[in-house]
């Protein structure tokens, strides 16, 4: 049976909104050699919500946890159920719908309802995503340094 990891994360508490705080986490080497460069790859750090149990406070620095699995279901949530979408509505377009309408090229319908298919499976994950209500975020473990700072 397959075995994750938990990856332990050092961050300081940017704000908090009710139990989910903002953490800036330093980036690591694997950062360095990403090629999605989404995440401000011209920046030091990286923003994350994570869970907030313990209450921590802006300006403390803490220890974050997550299980190293969630990246790679995050991953295929994003960007694999889109990308199948958006395969599977340009084949219906071709295959169906360009029989359906005759009037416009079949290319363009193709297109279309691929791009369709995409953008509905990305409100699907959006909503899917809201639902969760933090089942899969990081979690704030333990407060490391009592450096509270209500300005951050």
């Amino acid at each position: 049976m397959l075995k994750f990891k938990i990856v332990e994360e050092i961050g300081t508490i940017k704000f908090v909104n009710g139990n989910i705080a903002t953490v800036i986490l330093p980036k690591k080497n694997a950062c360095e050699g990403c090629t999605m460069k989404i995440c401000k790859p011209g920046q030091q750090t990286m923003e994350i919500k994570a869970l907030n149990a313990i209450n921590a406070l802006p300006g403390q620095k803490v220890r974050v946890t997550f299980k190293s699995n969630l990246y790679l279901k995050g991953s295929i949530i994003a960007y694999g159920i889109p990308a199948i979408a958006l395969l599977a509505g340009a084949i219906a377009g071709k295959e169906i719908f360009s029989h359906l309408i005759k009037k416009y090229n079949p290319d363009l319908i193709s297109a279309i309802s691929g791009f369709i298919a995409c953008f509905i499976s990305i409100l699907f994950i959006k909503l899917w995503s809201l639902k969760t209500n933090g089942n899969v975020k990081p979690v704030i473990e333990e407060i490391l340094e009592n450096n509270y700072n209500s300005t951050i």
